[in-house]
């Protein structure tokens, strides 16, 4: 069973949830848009039995402690700070680190900027960045399938998102997502500033355009067949962008919701990588 813990750093107090023996092997895990740590539900109590310390922080603007107000402050190199900071608060100088939609781009960056703090890179259902951007401007497929994030950037959408009872932003899950977690982050995200700080992830995508560059750690990349946001030209080149030891799954029939609608395949995968590559 998780634990609720909080993290302090210097940018502000996380919260987050934990599993596992203070002296396990060292897994943090990051969620994606809209969402929270309470998504890797599954994977912690899993890791935590396996005696890993996996701790799943609710990230910048999802943190009530952490919610700047400057779009600026969501900015790419703001969110791997954050990483690094809660790691040297819970004195972790190497760990494992997993990633779902948004938080797999901002795991995707720590591993290339810092190899040294990570032992280990589990990326889900979104790619390496630098294809991912060669995609969104060159494959018309995948420009089609990230038309959304033109709405999110757009000064309306909270309001388009919360209207009706949230009837949007519930939409977003597609049924794939279990409804008491819904239910969870749809009240999280209509506290006062909450959706305005995670929809500043994307406003900020503006004045983040440098390549992140190749990464050099053991990757396990996980991708679905059924995802809308990512297609398949991205995914599969991927294997181009990482040096390390790279391993590419597939899931096939699995919408975008790859944690919670298909976490014992998922955590197989990840306890293999983890198994694959000892601390």
């Amino acid at each position: 069973m998780a634990e609720h813990i909080q993290i302090s750093t210097e940018a502000g107090c996380f919260d987050a949830l934990a599993a596992g023996p203070q002296d396990g092997r060292e897994v943090m895990l990051l969620h994606g848009f809209p969402e929270s740590g309470l998504q890797w539900s599954a994977q912690l109590e899993v890791l935590g039995n396996a005696r890993c310390r996996a701790v799943a922080p609710d990230q910048r603007g999802y943190s009530p402690g952490v919610r700047p107000e400057q779009v600026a402050d969501y900015r790419m190199e703001a969110l791997v700070g954050d990483v690094l900071d809660i790691a040297d608060s819970l004195g972790w100088h190497e760990f494992d680190l997993v990633g779902h939609d948004w938080g797999a781009a901002v795991a995707w960056n720590t591993a290339a900027a810092h190899p040294e703090r990570v032992r280990t890179l589990t990326a889900v259902s979104i790619p390496h960045p630098d294809p991912f951007q060669d995609a969104v401007r060159q494959d018309e497929d995948q420009r089609m399938r990230s038309a959304y994030m033109r709405t999110f950037r757009s000064s309306g959408a909270e309001r388009i998102l919360l209207a009706d009872d949230a009837r949007k932003l519930r939409g977003i899950y597609d049924n794939k997502v279990p409804a008491e977690h819904v239910t969870e982050y749809v009240r999280r995200l209509s506290e006062p500033g909450a959706l305005t700080a995670a929809l500043n992830w994307y406003r900020a995508m503006r004045s983040t355009r440098v390549r992140t560059g190749p990464v050099k750690v053991p990757t396990l990349y996980v991708w679905s067949t059924e995802d809308v946001a990512v297609g398949s030209t991205a995914a599969l080149a991927t294997a181009e962008h990482v040096t390390g030891d790279y391993r590419f799954e597939v899931l096939e029939d699995v919408s975008h919701w790859i944690p919670e609608e298909a976490p014992e395949a998922l955590t197989r995968l990840l306890l293999e990588h983890l198994v694959a590559h000892p601390a």
